[in-house]
């Protein structure tokens, strides 16, 4: 998808699971997780409300996915072949920190970064 396609406000943000770098918010409640090969690994917190399923996003150039954490699934988005495949080998290898971050920014707390896929 384009980046013009991308931004959108926070209501289609909560129901679409997407979000864009291009906004104040998103800069604030997306923390970085982990950056390799040209990709971004952040996921989102909403403070006030429950989230969905967990799950990060997944930034490429003007390329966004979202994966589900437990199992790893592509959610929503697309990224090119080759990035999608090293995203799914980074989360498989780190699923249990994925899932610990989850929780930490759940409550609160700030996630912890997790090694990039080498």
């Amino acid at each position: 998808m384009r980046a013009e396609q991308m931004r959108v406000s926070s209501f289609s943000l909560q129901r679409s699971y997407i979000a864009w770098p291009t906004s104040r918010r998103y800069n604030i409640d997306v923390p970085e997780l982990s950056r390799f090969f040209g990709i971004i690994i952040r996921m989102y917190f909403e403070a006030m409300e429950a989230h969905h399923t967990p799950h990060f996003h997944a930034y490429y150039q003007e390329e966004v996915a979202v994966y589900k954490i437990d199992p790893v699934e592509l959610l929503a988005g697309s990224l090119p072949k080759r990035q999608q495949r090293f995203v799914e080998a980074w989360a498989e290898l780190h699923q249990h920190e994925l899932l610990q971050d989850w929780e930490r920014l759940q409550s609160g707390h700030t996630p912890l970064p997790i090694a990039p896929l080498k």
